[in-house]
């Protein structure tokens, strides 16, 4: 069995999928690269970012933790040095000043990403991209626009979505049931966000629809309950935010996943954020959904069976992305031409 999965790995693996670069160098950015190299994902991560000093104490940091983790070179670079990536995430963007409305904040967000979007795809013009600034959703929208300019298909450009609380939705679960998470099949959809819906309806313990597990268990699992785990997974960023300031290590460990599954071809189910001609009656959006991900970025989106509140919620989410999408088209419609 061993010896099959390794000759299957060779199949996949040749020289430019080992190579995965990182657009922006923050702590999401930083963390993403630490979560890769201790999992031996790549063989070869590359920093880019505006801030070179920054960036090149990151390398220095991240190739001190190589020896207690897998074989990894980290460099800094610049955009030429990311030829022959597999893979690059973005994770580049502006934080929101004071008294700036989230119009703005996503005006200025897309003009970073006018500028950046090209200058990766000039030198890794077959890479995946993957999206992790926020508001993921918007930002791969226009992503994926502007890689559309560069004659990239839709297809490889994704975000990092709702993996991140798909993951939080199966492990409070898991706790609650006292089942592995991993066990746990239950999704998050929608925007990354507030307005995000969770799939009580589809979760699976096993092969076993929820409310049969619990009756056969006989597990409490009540309204009360299930707004709790509800409250936790929807403000979890919240709460982290209010203690220390900013939300990293889940965030990490959710882009190397998705690294991992594109590297890998794993053609993994992950709930990423991907374009969609339709999502519950909404058009031409962008929101997070169970997709096939494999070795070109998203092979296929899956097909759920919604219906009352839980379409309604969707709905109403995907409409919420369709007018952040369209308050930024309206804001550089107004804003004057760079100069």
């Amino acid at each position: 069995g061993c010896l099959a999965g390794q000759h299957v790995a060779r199949r996949y693996a040749t020289t430019d999928t080992l190579k995965i670069g990182i657009v922006g160098t923050g702590m999401v950015g930083a963390t993403a690269a630490y979560a890769m190299i201790l999992q031996g994902i790549g063989r070869e991560v590359v920093l880019v970012d505006l801030n070179r000093k920054r960036t090149e104490a990151e390398a220095d940091d991240l190739n001190h933790a190589v020896p207690f983790a897998k074989p990894e070179v980290v460099t800094a670079g610049e955009y030429a040095d990311l030829e022959g990536c597999k893979v690059v995430i973005v994770a580049a963007g502006v934080g929101q000043k004071p008294g700036e409305s989230r119009q703005e904040l996503l005006g200025r967000n897309a003009a970073v990403f006018r500028s950046v979007i090209p200058s990766i795809l000039k030198y890794a013009p077959k890479a995946v991209l993957l999206i992790a600034t926020n508001p993921v959703d918007v930002m791969t929208h226009l992503a994926a626009r502007y890689a559309a300019v560069e004659g990239v298909p839709a297809s490889r450009v994704l975000g990092s979505g709702t993996c991140l609380d798909s993951a939080r939705f199966s492990h409070l679960l898991g706790r609650h049931l006292g089942v592995d998470s991993s066990q746990i099949h239950a999704y998050v959809v929608g925007e990354h966000g507030d307005s995000e819906v969770l799939l009580w309806s589809l979760v699976t313990v096993g092969s076993v629809p929820l409310d049969d597990y619990c009756d056969a268990r006989q597990i409490l699992l009540d309204d009360a309950i299930k707004k709790d785990i509800d409250t936790k997974v929807r403000r979890a960023a919240y709460n982290i935010i209010e203690g220390k300031g900013s939300t990293y290590y889940g965030v990490g460990a959710a882009l190397a996943a998705i690294v991992k599954a594109i590297v890998n071809n794993e053609r993994s189910v992950l709930t990423i954020t991907a374009p969609m001609a339709n999502v519950a009656g909404v058009h031409h959006t962008t929101v997070a959904m169970p997709f096939l991900v494999g070795g070109n970025g998203v092979l296929a989106n899956l097909p759920l069976s919604l219906e009352g509140d839980e379409l309604a919620q969707l709905k109403a989410s995907a409409e919420l992305i369709k007018e952040a999408i369209k308050s930024v088209d309206d804001y550089e419609a107004q804003a004057p031409p760079a100069s």
